[in-house]
């Protein structure tokens, strides 16, 4: 009896031995699987939850309006050579880094911001996946490289509020807070605005596709100019890394407006390698006070030396000292 019980309870240890390794696998094999369990809009009611709007200016002389069913349906992984190396057909991006579709009218104008200091390889990158990868939606947007051009410590959220201020000035009514080190890998992440701001990049793969947290709202965020404008756009305080966007979080969170994302499916972005800035040893303290900070700490506090607005052919630079 002694014997059977012992062979029984060796097979159960062999059994959560072999269970245990055969997580493992998994959870290195297939890591997406692992992503936390969080609210998501489904791959059926994307397109409703989407905020059309456009700028005022653009061309309205195509008959039709463009179609973006199948371009949510159909989503498929593009983060491949073909799409990476170089620019295909270069000719249809305006003087500026914009573009819009000719064959119908876009029915969404999107403005996307990425804050840049010292990272020509990963900015050159960023530009040609990310104009290849752009036109397939079929949308109208403008990339917005705001550059520091001082030595003082990186300020990302400042550079968001310059970049925010100037596309505004633009007539861009949705804005996309993005890292220039963060890829979208597949097409059905649409770069446009939804009615809750949206946190794009909730799948990324140096987490192994796993969110750390259900309030994150930074690396790639979509949230539209009169949102950004209602909760006074980021704090200009963060001098350095971290807790930029827990205060932009926590902004919304006062006004009582809730965070979206799409299913885990469309949010998987890549990071490129890149050294680690410098971080910010008053963030803690800087997030307890973020409440109330955020009526007199963001655009309207916003000082700033514009030393350059250049068009370029990939993008329209902001060079500024903060």
């Amino acid at each position: 009896m002694i014997i059977r019980l012992c062979q029984h309870n060796f097979h159960i240890f062999d059994f959560l031995i072999f269970s245990a390794a055969l997580t493992i696998l998994i959870y290195i094999l297939l890591p997406h699987r692992f992503a936390l369990n969080y609210d998501y809009i489904k791959k059926e009611r994307m397109e409703e939850a989407l905020l059309a709007i456009t700028t005022p200016n653009i061309s309205s002389q195509q008959a039709i309006d463009c179609s973006y069913k199948e371009t949510i349906a159909d989503s498929k992984f593009v983060y491949d050579a073909f799409h990476r190396e170089k620019i295909l057909r270069g000719e249809e991006i305006r003087l500026g880094g914009e573009y819009q579709p000719e064959e119908c009218r876009a029915r969404y104008s999107t403005a996307i911001i990425v804050p840049y200091r010292d990272r020509q390889e990963q900015l050159a990158a960023f530009l040609n996946y990310m104009h290849n990868y752009l036109r397939l939606q079929q949308i109208h947007y403008r990339i917005f490289v705001v550059e520091q051009s001082d030595r003082k410590p990186f300020n990302r959220a400042m550079l968001f509020n310059i970049g925010a201020k100037v596309a505004s000035s633009y007539g861009y009514p949705c804005l996309i807070l993005h890292d220039v080190d963060l890829m979208p890998l597949n097409s059905g992440q649409l770069y446009a605005c939804t009615t809750l701001p949206r946190h794009m990049s909730s799948a990324l793969d140096n987490w192994r596709f796993h969110l750390p947290y259900r309030t994150l709202f930074g690396g790639v965020v979509a949230i539209s100019t009169s949102q950004f404008k209602m909760i006074n756009g980021m704090s200009n305080l963060y001098h350095g890394w971290g807790g930029e966007d827990d205060d932009l979080y926590e902004r919304l969170h006062v006004l009582s407006i809730e965070i979206c994302r799409f299913a885990p499916a469309y949010s998987e972005y890549t990071m490129l390698k890149h050294k680690q800035e410098t971080p910010n040893k008053n963030r803690m303290a800087l997030l307890r006070s973020a409440s109330l900070r955020m009526h007199t700490d963001g655009l309207n506090s916003l000082v700033y030396k514009e030393v350059e607005r250049k068009m370029h052919s990939l993008f329209t630079l902001i060079l500024v000292e903060t």
